[in-house]
């Protein structure tokens, strides 16, 4: 991968099953080293568009298109077996639940010494010694008996930085994580953050993170983008989003976690309505039927992307009173218009 080449890059990424466009143009740049997060309430296409960076999808029963770049390749332009080679040797993912990744009927040790042997060209013993150090590495205690234990044998959090280790196996240079944290308690979770930030930073990783936990994006993200029924609606660093959104929707993903209470004894906000149906999206913004600011043109037109701040980018037309609204304080959110049970 060339120095000025983005390690993930994707462009006017759309996936659709069937008729239901759930990825809907999407545009997202990750540079080298970086850590990205991909926020957003569920179904709103962020573990969509992770599992197509690495064409996780059955071809007949999906359809991809647009532009993916990824540890300088063209991912929709590789054959079977580059594909083969490309997942886990150039890009690794962490999934969401690791007990369903692993083989039940195999030691953990076993599942990843059989990932390196089938990237790399050595001995069984150096497999086995790489998987024992990627133990150590992510703090499994009692790591050589660990390499034994089947995944039933370990625990959520055990398992969670084995499939670290898994994922780290081969030395990917892009790291994807879907929601990694999500069956793990407060402790364990935060404990599994920091590891993640830490592996990135020493050993130069370029992570892409999927969560619907803005506290969790913080911790481990530089950048991060915010995602509505199927389209990225807000993009910065971690401080611009968090500290100066410019989007309703961010805005109400904010005020509804126990930070955004100012006052003590408060009551969190949420946002109304439930995310649009994807087999019938509504014209102009997804979002105008639970925004507080959405008006008759929010309901007709896409807004374009704007840049508002070096690398901040916001889709809405009232990105003004927007970050005015969240400046002011918390106030009663109501939506624009009635919205169905």
């Amino acid at each position: 991968m060339s120095g000025s080449e983005p390690a993930v890059a994707l462009e006017n990424l759309r996936v659709a099953f069937g008729k239901v466009q759930v990825v809907d143009g999407v545009d997202l740049s990750l540079e080298r080293g970086q850590a990205l997060a991909l926020i957003g309430e569920s179904g709103s296409g962020k573990s969509v568009t992770l599992r197509a960076i690495l064409r996780l999808f059955p071809e007949g029963r999906s359809r991809i298109e647009g532009g993916i770049r990824a540890a300088g390749k063209d991912v929709r332009a590789l054959t079977r077996r580059q594909l083969a080679d490309f997942r886990g040797g150039d890009v690794s993912m962490i999934f969401q639940e690791p007990l369903l990744a692993f083989d039940p009927v195999y030691t953990v040790g076993r599942q990843i010494t059989e990932a390196i042997l089938r990237h790399e060209t050595i001995s069984k013993d150096a497999a086995r010694k790489r998987a024992l150090a990627l133990f150590e590495r992510v703090r499994i205690p009692s790591p050589e008996r660990r390499l034994d234990n089947y995944p039933h044998e370990m625990s959520g959090g055990m398992r969670q930085r084995a499939m670290i280790a898994l994922a780290l196996a081969c030395r990917p240079q892009v790291l994807l994580a879907d929601e990694p944290t999500t069956a793990l308690d407060a402790t364990v979770q935060i404990q599994v953050l920091l590891l993640l930030r830490e592996l990135q930073r020493d050993l130069g990783l370029s992570i892409v993170i999927v969560t619907h936990d803005l506290g969790a994006a913080v911790e481990v993200a530089d950048r991060i983008a915010v995602m509505y029924a199927g389209k990225i609606v807000e993009t910065g660093t971690a401080h611009q989003v968090v500290l100066n959104p410019h989007h309703p929707y961010t805005i109400g993903l904010l005020r509804s976690r126990a930070e955004g209470a100012l006052a003590k004894g408060s009551r969190l906000q949420t946002i109304p309505g439930s995310p649009p149906d994807l087999a019938n999206r509504p014209p102009g913004c997804p979002f105008a039927p639970r925004c507080f600011l959405a008006e008759e043109r929010c309901r007709r037109e896409m807004p374009p992307v704007a840049e508002i701040a070096a690398g901040h980018r916001v889709a809405c037309w009232r990105t003004d009173e927007a970050s005015a609204a969240y400046r002011a304080g918390p106030t009663p959110v109501r939506a624009a218009e009635p919205v169905p049970a």
